[in-house]
């Protein structure tokens, strides 16, 4: 059953900068300690026609919008249409796509945002991965530390997985809807088309096309 979480079934890699590092691995995880020096690589070959270079390893398109008030931090790549808004906090390591929204007081570090991806209003993700056209719903974030630090294990059903990360957010396949004010919980992975109901905590593998109800209470999309 662990093939339910490998890259190709969660991702279609055609939306997003990131295909050749997510290519060389098995697991989405996997990349995450590879980031930032993957951006580092990337935004040297980015054309200054099409991004300015801000400060340290920081590439933001010319077509995004980022206000004033939004702090980003080194490595990072905004891409093409993107908006950064008030207040938003990137602490580094992230690969942000195109038509990406990063809300206001929203906070990224160590992360992935395919195309599309959505995280508008109040949000931590962090050490994450999130899918194309995937959405966090306002207040929704992803805890990537386990409150006894010991290291993530994934579990999918009767599997278990074996990450040896200390620091793991959430794996969002492609079309991933978020309720409000939801926590995923480290190691939490969603299969490609699923919802979580607001308020929800989240814990484990979600599979795909399914809506997330609460923990025991996982329905398929009709």
């Amino acid at each position: 059953m662990t093939d339910k979480v490998l890259v190709k079934n969660l991702y279609d890699l055609t939306h997003t900068a990131a295909a050749p590092l997510l290519e060389k691995v098995d697991y989405p995880w996997e990349a995450l300690p590879r980031i930032g020096e993957f951006i580092i690589a990337l935004g040297q070959t980015l054309s200054p026609d099409e991004y300015d270079k801000r400060g340290e390893n920081v590439w933001v398109a010319k077509s995004a919008k980022v206000f004033d008030s939004a702090y980003i931090a080194g490595p990072a790549i905004i891409g093409p249409e993107t908006e950064v808004r008030q207040c938003a906090f990137i602490r580094g390591n992230a690969l942000v796509g195109a038509g990406c929204v990063v809300g206001n007081s929203t906070e990224l570090k160590n992360v992935i945002l395919f195309n599309k991806v959505q995280v508008p209003h109040y949000n931590y993700v962090g050490d994450s991965i999130l899918g194309f056209k995937s959405h966090m719903g306002a207040g929704s974030i992803t805890s990537n530390v386990k409150s006894d630090k010991s290291l993530v294990t994934v579990h999918v059903w009767d599997d278990a997985i074996e990450t040896g990360l200390k620091k793991f957010g959430a794996m969002l396949g492609d079309n991933v809807e978020v309720g409000c004010n939801s926590v995923l919980n480290p190691g939490t992975v969603i299969g490609r088309n699923s919802n979580v109901y607001p308020l929800s905590m989240v814990r484990g593998f979600i599979p795909a096309n399914s809506i997330y109800k609460r923990q025991g209470e996982v329905a398929e999309k009709r």
